[in-house]
């Protein structure tokens, strides 16, 4: 069976990302008027190009590749863990469009299908394709999966360093953020929620 991502095309019920979502003539405008009002020199090499430069870096990192979710039957009646670990991603912070950039571990207990593994990576590389910050980009993952997969125990880790943190403001570097969003048994049961943690981030647990 295969489905179609939500929210990533103009088509969808969710606020539409990437290209198809902003006006790249507009974003180049935009970055032209920030670039006088930094007195970058108007007949510079910088103020001639770079708008066009940082227009494509915003279409590159808000564009998600298309994904469809293929899921398949579970025939033999898997129902331990399934946990994919160390998926990286990055995103762009909503508050600051700084990067955010790190990894994800995602585990879930399966019930009557199952999906090829490959995909949660890319759903996690497509929720991650937009304005974002960290904490929702979690839940949007575990949310998507819970609903594609037709389980209500799901579990998704993000261990992220932000550049808003760690090189403006506070400037703590080597600080990573660490976000947890659970459903179902990962979410009320100790003892799964324990094995998925201690499965998905073993060196927290050993140190």
């Amino acid at each position: 069976m295969t489905t179609t991502l939500p929210g990533l095309n103009a088509s969808a019920q969710t606020a539409p990302s990437g290209a198809d979502a902003f006006d790249q003539q507009q974003v180049r405008l935009a970055v032209t008027h920030l670039l006088q009002a930094l007195g970058v020199p108007g007949d510079s090499e910088v103020a001639r190009n770079t708008p066009r430069r940082v227009t494509d870096a915003l279409t590159q990192l808000l564009t998600p590749e298309p994904l469809a979710f293929t899921t398949f039957l579970n025939d033999d009646s898997h129902h331990d863990l399934v946990l994919v670990r160390e998926i990286p991603f990055t995103s762009l912070c909503a508050h600051h469009l700084l990067p955010f950039y790190g990894h994800a571990h995602v585990g879930f207990y399966p019930k009557e299908r199952l999906p090829g593994l490959s995909k949660i990576a890319r759903a996690v590389a497509a929720f991650a394709a937009r304005l974002q910050i960290q904490e929702s980009l979690g839940q949007q993952v575990a949310t998507y999966l819970e609903t594609q997969l037709g389980c209500d125990d799901v579990g998704v880790v993000l261990v992220a360093e932000h550049l808003c943190m760690t090189r403006r403001g506070a400037r703590a570097a080597g600080t990573n953020a660490v976000t947890i969003a659970t459903r179902g048994r990962l979410a009320r049961d100790q003892a799964v929620r324990s094995e998925f943690l201690c499965l998905a981030m073993p060196s927290a647990r050993d140190s």
